[in-house]
């Protein structure tokens, strides 16, 4: 029998079945490195369009905070428009009442009382005057208590002077005008 040599043939197959395994080795390895490389520039780019869409959400953000600044700017504007529109109201209201207040003060002020000043504080009315007696003094007080427009007389001081001849009571009346402007609707 012959004897034939498988050797050298097995040792061309373990030769070649070295390359294929070190070839599909480097492929594999190659391969790895692809999908990591692939894995890492898709989680890139997941990371970029979210950072992308944070940043759109910040703007659009600090776009609303101006907004939101404006508006509040407009309401503290409109609601100091609405108290001077309140302020001018009221004034508009009371705008007939120093009509009244005159007019009453001259209509209740008996014979031989004279004023010297009058001061508004309020609704409280300072009456400064002359009279030839302090009767006289007390029909004021008389008078402004039964009026319409005024109540609450109080009198501060009568002092009697000596004005030449004659004798003057010098006094300080205080009284509260009354028939403010939900009056005057009223009235109207």
């Amino acid at each position: 029998m012959p004897r034939i040599n498988l050797l050298p043939w097995r040792e061309e197959e373990r030769k070649r079945r070295q390359r294929e395994f070190g070839v599909a080795m480097a492929a594999a390895v190659v391969a790895g490195v692809a999908v990591v490389m692939l894995t890492m520039f898709a989680y890139s780019q997941m990371i970029d369009n979210q950072k992308a869409r944070n940043q759109r959400l910040e703007d659009e953000i600090a776009v609303l905070q101006k907004s939101i600044e404006e508006i509040d700017g407009l309401e503290r504007q409109k609601e100091r428009l609405l108290a001077r529109m309140e302020i001018i109201d009221q004034l508009q209201k009371s705008r007939p009442e120093i009509v009244h207040l005159f007019d009453e003060v001259a209509r209740e002020l008996p014979e031989g009382v004279y004023l010297t000043g009058v001061k508004q504080t309020g609704s409280r009315i300072e009456i400064r005057g002359v009279a030839q007696s302090s009767t006289r003094v007390s029909a004021l007080m008389r008078q402004f208590d039964a009026s319409e427009w005024l109540a609450d007389p109080e009198v501060q001081r009568v002092e009697t002077t000596q004005s030449g001849a004659s004798r003057q009571a010098e006094f300080i009346v205080y009284v509260k005008q009354v028939g403010t402007g939900e009056d005057m609707e009223d009235m109207e």
